[in-house]
């Protein structure tokens, strides 16, 4: 059942990408260009989410489990530390650069767009770096 709820956890998303604009890069692009032709698309996008998954965060936090697993899982952790704000960086700097992050790259996978093949393709090399390297000396 979690295999099923994610799977439709992720076409939601998925098609709430597609139908806000968030998978066009331009739009992303234009949000971060404060001070150029600025499209303030995202910030409704974000203020829509929010007002729909705050009051759904309360409700689901006052459950005494989850629907499909023993437990919730919540961060603890409240620390920033050099990692996080490295890798917080260096995603801003991606995003910012070709207008993708990883959730609407993959939706736009759909597209068969040329730029959208190469973002995902240097988004695995990213991950298979971190992974093969620099997670294992920290």
């Amino acid at each position: 059942m979690n295999a099923v709820a994610a799977m439709l956890a992720g076409v939601l998303f998925g098609a709430g990408l597609v139908l806000s604009g968030m998978t066009d890069p331009s739009r992303v692009q234009g949000f971060l260009d404060l001070f150029g032709d600025w499209d303030p698309t995202l910030a409704f996008v974000m203020g829509g989410a929010l007002l729909f998954n705050i009051p759904a965060y309360w409700l689901t936090r006052r459950r005494a489990r989850p629907l499909f697993a023993e437990s919730f899982e919540v961060p603890t952790r409240r620390d920033l530390d050099a990692r996080l704000i490295g890798g917080a960086v260096l995603f801003g700097i991606g995003w910012g650069l070709a207008g993708y992050c990883p959730g609407p790259a993959v939706v736009s996978l759909l597209t068969g767009s040329g730029d959208v093949l190469w973002f995902c393709a240097a988004m695995l090399i990213g991950m298979l770096i971190w992974d093969r390297g620099f997670s294992r000396r920290l």
